[in-house]
């Protein structure tokens, strides 16, 4: 009989809890509730941080460290401050110092870097001698310092810049376009756009295709539409360069199941791809739909509208933060995001459900939109293999805090 060769492969497997919590404040100590309303983690930290990785960095007796998704300490209230992880590293304070910890709370040995900066998607960026490079999450490089500036990364893509030219490149550190351009843009499908001295264009497939009277080009995002600025009004162009809306609109923003809001004279309204107005401009206001197809819109405060323009949730709330909220709540999403849309209402924060009712009855000093609990484990599987071991290796991605005794940017 064959004997076969079995072996412990090492793989990385995603467990995705698929609870989502959210960061809130409640009789000035802050909690995480769930998206069913209640407290998961009873009020009770002076400073909390919302969840990545599994981990939420809060504050106990002036130290930092990390819970899980029980309030159970995962990392031991250690550090002078805190970060968040991403990629299964953070940045924290140690005594004096800046450091990389694992999720284990282990330092990790990072190779030289004027400042250390925030991992995301699997990179950070590294600077030496005013260059700017990437570094994995096992502490290795990926590209050595070379360009002048690397942008934060999006979808796994980041601006560089280098003699003052600007470029793309991936996580990987392979550049996708070079460093040719004045300005750029994000990259979506293999194109971004780009403006080459005084001139507006799209670069698809190494090659820049000017479009015609372009003053300004926004980023694409979901669709294969972005809006340009011809002769000081704002139209359209696909991802060959081509208007295909004209550009007769004094405001617009991006398309999403198919409508894009759009501006005349002081009145927002929604156009399809035809140009062809679906919701009529009558809002003072309006914002893209969310994937569950509503859209906030705005009278003398605001509310939501389905696509076929029908208010289904009153204009009697603000969803945009401001003043102390900003400096705390980082991330400024507007509308529904994962079926709830966080919004303020007589000085208090909560949650909306589509239906227009509010998340567990409940409003808050402050609230964070929900994240998700992700954790990337390394297990131990048994397994039948002739011969070949076969590894699957962690994808590297990128943000920003100062080295040493220095404080955060």
């Amino acid at each position: 009989m064959k004997k076969t060769l079995i072996f412990l492969l090492l793989v990385c497997i995603q467990f995705v809890n698929s609870q989502e919590l959210a960061l809130v404040k409640k009789n000035s100590k802050f909690g995480y509730i769930s998206k069913d309303g209640s407290f998961k983690i009873e009020p009770q930290y002076k400073s909390a941080k919302s969840f990545s990785d599994g981990l939420a960095a809060v504050e106990n007796g002036g130290k930092w460290g990390f819970i899980d998704t029980k309030g159970a300490w995962a990392i031991p209230a250690d550090f002078k401050d805190a970060k968040d992880f991403n990629s299964g590293i953070a940045i924290v304070q140690k005594d004096k110092e800046w450091v990389y910890i694992n999720t284990k709370g282990e330092i990790q040995k990072a190779p030289a870097s004027d400042k250390l900066f925030d991992f995301n998607n699997g990179v950070a960026f590294i600077r030496q001698n005013n260059k700017v490079g990437l570094i994995n999450n096992k502490m290795s490089i990926v590209l050595e310092p070379k360009y002048d500036q690397i942008k934060p990364f999006e979808n796994g893509f980041a601006r560089v810049e280098l003699n003052k030219n600007w470029g793309i490149i991936n996580t990987e550190g392979k550049e996708l376009v070079e460093p040719a351009y004045s300005e750029i843009g994000n990259y979506f499908k293999n194109t971004t756009w780009a403006r080459k001295d005084k001139t507006f264009g799209i670069v698809s497939a190494g090659k820049f295709i000017p479009v015609d009277g372009a003053e300004k080009i926004w980023d694409f995002e979901t669709q294969d539409l972005t809006f340009a600025k011809k002769n000081g009004k704002i139209g359209f162009i696909d991802l060959k360069g081509n208007w295909v809306i004209t550009p007769i609109y004094d405001k617009a923003k991006a398309f999403s199941k198919n409508l894009a809001p759009v501006c005349v004279g002081s009145k927002w309204g929604y156009i399809n791809p035809k140009a062809e107005f679906v919701i009529e401009p009558t809002y003072s206001d309006a914002e893209v739909f969310s994937s569950n197809g509503l859209a906030p819109v705005k009278e003398s405060n605001w509310g939501f509208i389905n696509e076929a323009g029908k208010l289904v949730i009153p204009t009697q709330y603000g969803i945009t933060s401001n003043g102390f909220v900003i400096a705390l709540f980082v991330q400024q999403d507007k509308g529904f995001i994962n079926g709830i849309a966080r919004v303020k209402n007589e000085g208090k924060w909560g949650f909306l459900k589509p239906d227009g009712t509010v998340l567990g009855n409940q409003w808050f000093e402050n609230a964070e939109v929900f994240s998700k609990s992700e954790k990337n484990y390394v297990a131990e599987i048994a397994a039948e293999k002739p011969k070949q071991e076969t590894k699957q290796e962690a994808k590297p991605t990128a943000k920003t805090v100062k080295k040493s005794a220095a404080k955060k940017k």
